[in-house]
């Protein structure tokens, strides 16, 4: 699986005891980003050949394909976002330069209504559709030779889903998963507490909410949606039947991708925070394959991560060249670590 006969150890995390709060790493990275590089976009069909798709590529040189046909060899690293997530989130930016840094290509791959594209045809997110990720990597496999990927939340379910089930077959030669509810009941559960309620739950339910009311619904479901104040309520009257699963219960147990853990073949690593508001259980183990790394830190939120550092540790600012105390580059350097110690070389100029 690695080049190397040593377990990944990376850089531990550690943050100061006045930022260890879960809900302020959850919350304040997104003050902390970089500014969003300027991305290539490339929009496609989905899997269904309904919605559209947006690609948005940030890549560490030029990429000409077209004259013999060969395919790009510098490796290529997709990141599958979370729920309402794009490639202007916070992580995703992140992600981007860290990447960029590395010599590698970079691409944020949408999912169905996000990255400010509407969906067209009936289906929207789905946290478990397999199927949608392995035609998104068989899109961009006709151009890229090398792919690894990268999945926050539920993109990262999705991703950790897609690795077991598809085994072998996967078009990613290892994968990172980060912030993932592999078990979606839990996780819905861990979301009816009353300060996740409170804190999260109009963040991520209003904009979902909106777009479905802006599609071509019935006004039974547009009543029925308009009452809702919970994910897991609307995921019962909207995203489980639109999926067709029998209900949100269905929805999550079939979804969910802690059962697949055990099926990886791939090198894939599970980055979890033992404090994480949202994701509920997480995986053992004994839940997963040879081929899975789990790392559970003690502290990090919901995709959090936010160092402080001292002066002499101060990190400069990708973007504007300053200094900053404050930043979230742990992600990505623990992501570009762990895809170094199962080979993939550095192409930094």
């Amino acid at each position: 699986m690695s080049t190397s006969t040593k377990p990944f150890s990376p850089t531990p995390f550690k943050p100061p005891f006045w930022l260890t709060n879960p809900h302020l790493q959850s919350i304040l990275p997104k003050f902390f980003a970089p500014k969003a590089p300027t991305y290539c976009r490339v929009v496609k069909k989905d899997s269904l050949d309904e919605s559209d798709i947006a690609y948005d590529f940030y890549d560490a040189h030029p990429v000409d394909t077209s004259k013999n046909g060969a395919l790009e060899q510098t490796p290529l690293i997709v990141l599958f976002h979370g729920m309402e997530g794009s490639s202007d989130s916070h992580y995703a930016r992140a992600l981007a330069y860290q990447m960029h840094a590395q010599g590698w290509h970079f691409v944020v791959a949408h999912f169905r209504s996000c990255g400010g594209i509407p969906a067209s045809g009936r289906v929207f997110y789905n946290a478990g559709d397999t199927g949608e990720v392995h035609y998104m990597l068989q899109n961009l496999s006709e151009k890229y030779a090398n792919i690894y990927a990268v999945g926050v939340s539920l993109g990262g379910n999705a991703l950790a889903k897609y690795m077991g089930e598809y085994k072998d077959k996967v078009l990613c030669k290892g994968a990172v998963v980060i912030s993932a509810p592999v078990d979606m009941s839990s996780a819905a559960l861990s979301m009816h507490s009353f300060l996740s309620h409170r804190i999260y739950t109009p963040y991520l339910l209003n904009p979902i909410i909106k777009k479905a009311l802006a599609n071509d619904i019935t006004q039974e479901e547009i009543d029925s949606i308009k009452a809702v104040n919970r994910i897991s309520d609307f995921d019962n009257i909207f995203t489980a039947p639109r999926h067709g699963y029998r209900s949100n219960n269905h929805y999550y147990q079939a979804s969910s991708a802690l059962p697949y853990l055990i099926k990886v073949t791939k090198p894939l690593l599970l980055i979890s925070a033992k404090d994480d508001p949202f994701i509920g259980f997480t995986a053992t183990p004994n839940d997963v394959s040879d081929s899975v790394t789990i790392l559970n830190t003690e502290h990090g939120g919901h995709i959090g991560y936010l160092r402080y550092r001292s002066d002499k540790g101060r990190a400069k600012n990708n973007t504007n060249g300053k200094s900053s105390k404050f930043d979230i580059n742990w992600i990505p350097e623990t992501v570009s670590a762990y895809f170094n110690w199962i080979g993939v070389e550095s192409r930094k100029k």
